[in-house]
């Protein structure tokens, strides 16, 4: 809220950086402390049209608008190079009183022409394509492609999306100074980081249009990327070094030592850390919110003990029992499974079927049965969120769990501490630690905990690959992108060497 009420003070007395200038203009400067009149006072000073002003009125648009006001007053000053141009831009409050102080004002009107060069002209134009384009991407949407299968049949990998940013409300950047237009690595390198973390600006989002809902399909910066294997970025960390520490348990057996698995990552591997904006980006669909409690049954989703009903196509893998004989691959392109088919003999095949294709596959001649592939409920997937056994859950028998509310109250003990633990140290930014059966949150013994921030589960369509919260627990609501509303192009990549073959009844849709 306190940074919320100083960029509104910031927004609203801008223009009395210009005092000195609107003095030369013979502007009344008094006006410039009238919030919002003293921006038409701005646009006399530099003899723009009036209808600018509708434009500041605009959120995210009118900080664009700004800076070309801006740009603008420097050349009252007859300041038409880029460098101190960029200067009235950047450091707006020193270098604009300067040349109100020190150089003469020139009006617009009475000001020479200065032609511009061919390459000049060039620059202006890339520069004012890239402020326009980083303002709309930060701001208000972003294009996406989707990488992988785990939401499929919903969307499919060759989706190209728009995400809107302003649904849930856009986010500062934390990190503002960086390579424009790509994520978190510079173009021709592997590792090198796009973005400088000297500056970095506290979390805040403007409000959005809509809050999340369940099912609605949403992208995020991924919970466990806050730490990278920089030649494994496609993996959980934490995973990794949990595979390590496992490994070693299983060869070493007596001889083993706690954090062995740790140090082997460390020494083989380039390990880094990254802020909130500068993690993967992951799309997956809501399905709880803060405040519901949520459980896998028989692979059927529960909320607040009612089946999830929510659109898209969801699917899971199937045990096919045959004759001894092959699927008609016709039937495979029919229903466009693309997922890998597992041959396990004996005429079973181990296939990723959604319902429509279960009971088309019942009825062919040749097939005997079409069974679930589960986990037996009680069967502890040592992968799976909270990575203890204590909770016996696996990807198709889960919890319940509770799905943490901002201002709720929860009880902590040793047992159920590894639900909330990685809530209270990194992402609420708390100490914690455990002495004997007592926990110590900022030094001080606690038998409970508040929730500062909300949180959300978020699973993949295709549920038997997708990494999704089963695999590492609660989205926090800072990690939120935006949502996920309209797709604009869609390429099957493996139907042609030219980028893809267009799926034409794919394209053109909202998501759903």
């Amino acid at each position: 809220m306190t940074f919320l009420i100083i960029l509104i003070l910031v927004f609203l007395f801008f223009p009395l950086f210009i005092w000195k200038t609107a003095v030369q203009a013979k502007q009344n400067p008094l006006l410039l402390a009238i919030p919002y009149f003293n921006y038409f006072i701005w646009l006399k000073v530099i003899k723009k049209p009036w209808w600018w002003f509708i434009f500041l009125l605009i959120p995210f648009l009118n900080a664009f608008i700004v800076m070309l006001m801006l740009v603008e007053t420097a050349k009252c000053y007859r300041k038409y190079d880029l460098g101190r141009q960029a200067l009235a831009v950047i450091v707006p409050y020193f270098y604009i009183p300067y040349l109100g102080s020190k150089e003469q004002y020139i009006d617009p009107d009475k000001r020479e022409k200065i032609k511009k060069t061919v390459i000049r002209e060039w620059v202006d134009a890339i520069i004012f394509a890239v402020i326009a384009a980083t303002i709309i991407r930060m701001f208000l949407f972003e294009a996406y492609t989707i990488p992988t299968s785990s939401m499929e049949k919903s969307l499919l990998i060759g989706d190209f999306l728009f995400v809107s940013k302003i649904s849930y409300g856009p986010k500062t950047p934390n990190t503002p100074i960086a390579f424009p237009f790509v994520h978190h690595t510079l173009p021709l390198t592997k590792y090198t980081k796009s973005y400088l973390e000297w500056l970095k600006l506290p979390y805040y989002r403007f409000p959005g249009t809509t809050s999340i809902h369940r099912g609605n399909v949403v992208v995020f910066n991924y919970p466990d990327g806050d730490t990278v294997i920089l030649e494994r970025q496609n993996e959980s960390y934490y995973q990794v070094v949990r595979d390590a520490e496992k490994s070693f348990r299983e060869n070493m057996g007596s001889s083993y030592v706690p954090g062995t698995g740790y140090k082997a990552v460390w020494d083989t591997y380039h390990v880094t850390a990254r802020p909130v904006d500068k993690r993967e980006n992951y799309i997956k669909r809501c399905v709880a919110i803060a405040g519901d409690t949520l459980e896998v049954k028989n692979q059927i989703v529960y909320i607040n003990g009612k089946p999830e009903n929510y659109l898209g196509t969801k699917q899971f893998k199937y045990i096919v029992k045959t004759d001894g004989s092959r699927i008609n691959p016709k039937m495979l392109e029919k229903f466009d499974i693309t997922e890998e088919i597992y041959e396990a003999g004996d005429g079973n095949f181990l296939m990723t079927l959604t319902n429509d294709a279960v009971k088309a596959f019942k009825n062919l001649p040749n097939v005997l049965s079409v069974e679930k592939y589960l986990q037996p409920a009680g069967e502890w997937a040592y992968y799976i969120f909270p990575f203890d056994s204590t909770y016996k859950w696996n990807v198709d028998f889960y919890g319940p769990i509770y799905i943490p509310k901002a201002g709720v109250t929860v009880p902590i003990t040793t047992k159920n501490i590894s639900l909330y633990r990685r809530i209270i140290e990194v992402y609420e930014n708390n100490t914690l630690k455990i002495e004997g059966k007592i926990i110590y949150i900022n030094g001080k013994p606690a038998t409970s905990y508040t929730f500062k921030m909300d949180y959300y589960w978020m699973m993949g369509d295709n549920r038997h690959n997708s990494a999704d919260s089963r695999f590492w627990g609660f989205v926090p609501y800072d990690h939120i992108v935006g949502k996920a509303v309209f797709v604009w192009l869609s390429l099957d990549k493996n139907k042609s060497l030219f980028g893809g073959k267009l799926r034409w009844s794919k394209m053109l849709r909202t998501i759903q």
